[in-house]
């Protein structure tokens, strides 16, 4: 058996064609750890910031692409309690996931869906584990509120839009099109609103009756927060999860007094692994049965093999998708 299996290494950063496919040994889990014959890797836009250089590792993470994964359990640590070598699993990773072996903490690995496949699989836990964490965790979106989720054509947005639709919320969305509407509706978008020609903010206090938002999901930033926070309804909740178009913006902060909001937001990648595992148990209990019966699934516009890293980049940086977008490493 060889010691050694190929990755995806960009080596300094750059350009998308900074990425080659390179070789180096097969690590050994240590501790809780789990080594994953990965099948499929999730493809998220953290990795294009990180490949640019915009986006370090935290301390201690894997510094090289890959977030999620998707494969067959193949050695385990001398601490880990609840997986074993065979277990087909999905895996949020600190890295390291454009590759044919991965290591993963076993306490963020999901058993792979009854019914799913392994490429959607590999597209659940990046996303998944951020919606749930950001809307129902620090959100508290409940049965019957109104909530706006910003790109919802993207993964993270068609997630939201699942989750939040099965769990009884009203969803509105922005989008660039009407095909990416159209997806929004079919994932459970009750409003979608063309951003490009109409503001957002404008359109749902009118369609509301001045009402508003009680939560509205976003990682554009910039001119939007000011436009988020008038937008949200008494007792809203604002989270923020990315800035797409800068974290730097005026904003007139009377509304968080008078209309008793929350501001919030979280990152994922740097949260120990005790968190991470808590997020999978939650998901585990909650989310994983959904699947099983069908009512939320990853959305899968388009699969690269692993040599063509460089095209599924350039195609999430485009932002012309609408889902998930993945790397096939294996053959299932």
């Amino acid at each position: 058996m060889s010691t050694s299996f190929k990755f995806i290494d960009h080596g300094q950063g750059g350009a998308a064609s900074c990425m080659q496919i390179s070789e180096r040994e097969i690590p050994q889990p240590a501790g809780r750890q789990v080594l994953i014959a990965v099948h499929y890797a999730g493809v998220n836009r953290p990795d294009v910031l990180q490949r640019s250089g915009l986006y370090p590792p935290p301390p201690g993470a894997s510094p090289y692409l890959g977030l999620e994964v998707s494969g067959i359990v193949t050695a385990v640590g001398p601490d880990v309690q609840d997986r074993k070598i065979g277990d087909k699993v999905c895996a949020l990773t600190p890295g390291g996931g454009y590759a044919e072996y991965c290591l993963a903490d076993e306490r963020h690995c999901l058993p792979v869906p009854k019914g799913m496949d392994m490429v959607s699989a590999a597209c659940i836990p990046e996303n998944y584990f951020t919606v749930w964490t950001n809307v129902f965790e620090r959100g508290h979106l409940r049965k019957g509120e109104k909530i706006l989720v910003h790109g919802g054509s993207s993964g993270i947005g068609l997630t939201a839009i699942q989750l939040a639709h099965a769990f009884g919320a009203e969803v509105w969305t922005t989008v660039g099109n009407t095909e990416k509407a159209q997806a929004c509706k079919k994932a459970g978008a009750s409003h979608t609103i063309l951003y490009k020609e109409q503001d957002f903010k404008e359109v749902i206090l009118k369609d509301t009756d001045r009402y508003g938002m009680d939560l509205i999901l976003d990682m554009v930033g910039g001119e939007y927060i000011n436009r988020n926070i008038h937008t949200l309804a008494l007792n809203g909740r604002l989270v923020q999860i990315a800035f797409l178009q800068g974290s730097k913006d005026h904003i007139d902060a009377t509304p968080l007094m008078t209309k008793r909001l929350t501001f919030t937001g979280s990152t994922l990648r740097p949260r120990s692994d005790e968190d991470k595992g808590q997020i999978a148990q939650a998901l585990i209990e909650h989310v994983v049965p959904l699947m099983e019966q069908g009512r939320c699934t990853p959305i899968i516009h388009s699969v690269f093999p692993m040599h063509e890293a460089q095209k599924a980049h350039e195609l999430m940086e485009s932002s012309t998708h609408i889902g998930k977008i993945a790397l096939k490493i294996k053959d299932e």
